[in-house]
């Protein structure tokens, strides 16, 4: 099996946890969403630091976390990640998955227009279309259903301002979201020792403190932690073996998946201004991904001729 084979069997695994991953959560639907993003937190900075420590990679930690501006950089990361983790525990929880499953779908245009406006980059036609109609799918579904889709806008601009912060952190995938989710584990064990010793309720007005009472609730709480860091590892893996393209195409399985969940596994409603939104996302998507496609085949062209050029010249 060849090495883009594989990174893109990982990626496709990646995006299918992603995607499925609303039905896991609503099993937990039952503990609140701050002490479940607790837990989440927690059982992955275990299983995060269980990689690195059988990597001989603990010291990447360590040094990632020594400087002041590194430790300022990932931990916004980490409030953006959490945020983001957050909201879609939180539309699990509440039955907005096929909100959710929006949210994700307009994030990479979401990431054009954060690179335009923070970045100062220039966007093709192409792209200047497909953020232009994904905006008007959004307001489609304000006229039509007369209420802001916040979770979706929420999920889109958290992820995205995590991806520009990412950026600019000079460590690897695995590294730096261990660094995140070691930055927030104090505030994580603050809040679950106040749940089962304070009778704390958070957000939702509801105490559970579910783990250690319950088996079942336990042991799927110990497995948020490999969930939210499998698939990351798995993302990694991928990216550094197949195209940026094909990793922004395939990345789209996971809204898909979210979306599938919602309408046939959760049985969400889907109004016409629903359809009309998405049905203008996806066509943003279309053109966006098509875009992206030629740039990086045009690259790839360039570089192949420079290569010619340089071998026919030596």
């Amino acid at each position: 099996m060849t090495e883009p084979t594989r990174g893109v069997l990982a990626i496709l695994a990646a995006c299918t946890v992603w995607g499925l991953s609303p039905i896991f959560y609503t099993q937990l639907a039952h503990v609140p969403p701050l002490e479940l993003l607790s837990h989440r937190t927690l059982w992955s900075l275990l299983f995060f630091g269980g990689i690195l420590f059988i990597q001989g990679r603990l010291g990447q930690l360590k040094q990632l976390l020594a400087g002041r501006r590194a430790v300022l950089l990932v931990g916004v990361a980490a409030l953006m990640i959490s945020a983001n983790w957050f909201l879609f525990i939180l539309s699990t929880q509440i039955g907005q998955v096929t909100e959710s499953s929006l949210g994700y779908y307009i994030f990479p245009l979401v990431a054009v227009a954060l690179g335009r406006v923070v970045l100062g980059d220039r966007l093709s036609r192409a792209q200047a279309c497909a953020v232009a109609l994904a905006a008007c799918g959004v307001f489609a579904l304000i006229i039509g259903v007369g209420v802001v889709p916040w979770v979706s806008l929420a999920l889109a601009l958290t992820f995205g301002f995590y991806g520009l912060i990412k950026g600019r952190v000079a460590a690897g995938p695995v590294v730096s979201v261990s660094g995140e989710v070691a930055l927030l584990a104090p505030l994580a064990m603050i809040w679950l020792w106040g749940v089962h010793t304070q009778g704390w309720t958070g957000l939702v007005g509801r105490n559970v403190g579910g783990f250690g009472q319950d088996a079942g609730t336990t042991l799927l709480l110990m497995l948020s932690g490999p969930i939210t860091a499998g698939p990351l590892i798995l993302f990694s893996y991928a990216t550094r073996r197949i195209r940026l393209a094909t990793v922004g195409i395939v990345q789209y399985v996971n809204p898909t998946l979210q979306f599938f969940c919602a309408i046939v596994v959760f049985g969400e409603g889907f109004s016409s201004a629903q359809a009309l939104a998405f049905g203008l996302i996806w066509a943003a998507l279309a053109i966006y991904s098509v875009s992206a496609f030629r740039a990086d085949q045009a690259g790839r062209r360039a570089v192949r001729a420079a290569s010619t050029v340089s071998t026919t010249v030596t």
